[in-house]
């Protein structure tokens, strides 16, 4: 805000933070949090925006390979994404997106269901694109599985990593992982609409020629100012930005990741496994109430959410949760998302969100 008031125009270059290279603070780092090297990370746009940015440039249909795999009742963003990329291409979303679903009534997808899906579709596949974990059941899927198996048959393995990001420690850059996008209002704290982020394997990123849709922040800084035509993309992820970097949407998050600098994933994953394991030990010690937790019982295979199946009264406990402070989210039919994140939410926090269901239900 000094910059802005004392600086005008002269931020980009001048101050604290000079803006024209501001989102390269942010990387190193998100490099940690997700296990990727610095040039494979950007900060810019929003997750949405970024996933259509990847497809375009990683979804490269041809007349037998075209097809999308993706999770059934994925994210809202991800089903219209594809379905209008789709589209885009000429392509009918009933014939050429594969949509996974758990067997019979199960809730969960298994990782060899998953694989032998993509193996069944070899010839045809040209993406597949999973959530990191299911926004619904919170259930974290094997993304260095999935990846070898999209590889194994000559496809391209993207993420949506939005429930991922900030929760559980990954490794995208040791998974081979082609492409990943991510909000930074959830787990990493930055607030409603604030910048997300991307990440390009360095196979990808380090090559000028991966196509691509430009703009002139994604050009080499060297030459972005003479004005001149003929895009040159920078030899890394951000040269995928293409609008001026969003200063005052990254001011959150620039704050929120030195925390993450502080605690370290590590500690914050440590502490995230045992307030999540504090409130399943809590829930089962309430049998009168009809519900299920849908969410993987593993602690690899989920972060810090529950998902609570409430065969009923769900909506009227999550009312009541929010009458006494305790904020939740409910999803139909009767599931409410607990999320005990482990760096604002304590023990005491936990316990409390047990006592109000036990007290009123």
């Amino acid at each position: 805000m000094n910059a802005w008031r004392d600086l005008a125009i002269g931020g980009y270059f001048g101050g604290k933070n000079p803006w024209l290279f501001y989102h390269e603070l942010l990387t190193s780092s998100l490099a940690k949090i997700i296990g990727a090297n610095m040039e494979e990370i950007t900060v810019t746009n929003t997750l949405t925006v970024n996933l259509h940015l990847m497809l375009m440039s990683f979804y490269k249909p041809t007349k037998d390979r075209y097809k999308i795999l993706m999770e059934a009742g994925a994210f809202p963003s991800d089903q219209y994404a594809v379905e209008t990329i789709l589209k885009h291409f000429g392509l009918d979303p009933a014939d050429a997106l594969i949509e996974i679903s758990p067997l019979g009534d199960e809730k969960l997808l298994h990782t060899d269901s998953i694989i032998a899906t993509i193996a069944e579709n070899a010839n045809s596949i040209a993406l597949v694109l999973l959530g990191g974990m299911n926004y619904y059941t919170g259930q974290f899927y094997n993304l260095e599985k999935i990846t070898q198996a999209a590889h194994a048959i000559g496809a391209i393995a993207g993420f949506d990593l939005a429930h991922v990001v900030g929760n559980i420690p990954i490794e995208l850059h040791q998974w081979k992982v082609d492409f990943a996008v991510w909000c930074s209002y959830k787990y990493l704290n930055a607030g409603p609409g604030a910048v997300g982020g991307i990440y390009v394997h360095e196979k990808w990123a380090g090559n000028i020629d991966t196509p691509r849709l430009g703009g002139w922040w994604g050009n080499d800084e060297k030459t972005r100012f003479k004005m001149e035509k003929g895009f040159i993309a920078k030899p890394n992820a951000s040269g995928w930005n293409i609008s001026t970097t969003p200063v005052f949407n990254m001011i959150g998050l620039k704050a929120s990741l030195e925390i993450f600098d502080e605690a370290g994933i590590l500690a914050i994953r440590k502490k995230s496994i045992h307030l999540t394991s504090y409130l399943e030990y809590l829930l089962h010690q309430l049998p009168q109430l009809s519900f299920e937790i849908i969410t993987p019982n593993a602690v690899e295979e989920r972060g810090a959410q529950l998902s609570l199946y409430f065969k009923e009264n769900g909506r009227a406990i999550h009312d009541k949760m929010l009458e006494n402070g305790i904020i939740v989210d409910y999803r139909e039919p009767g599931v409410i998302r607990v999320a005990p994140a482990p760096l604002y939410c304590s023990f005491m926090d936990v316990y409390q969100f047990y006592v109000t269901l036990k007290e009123h239900f």
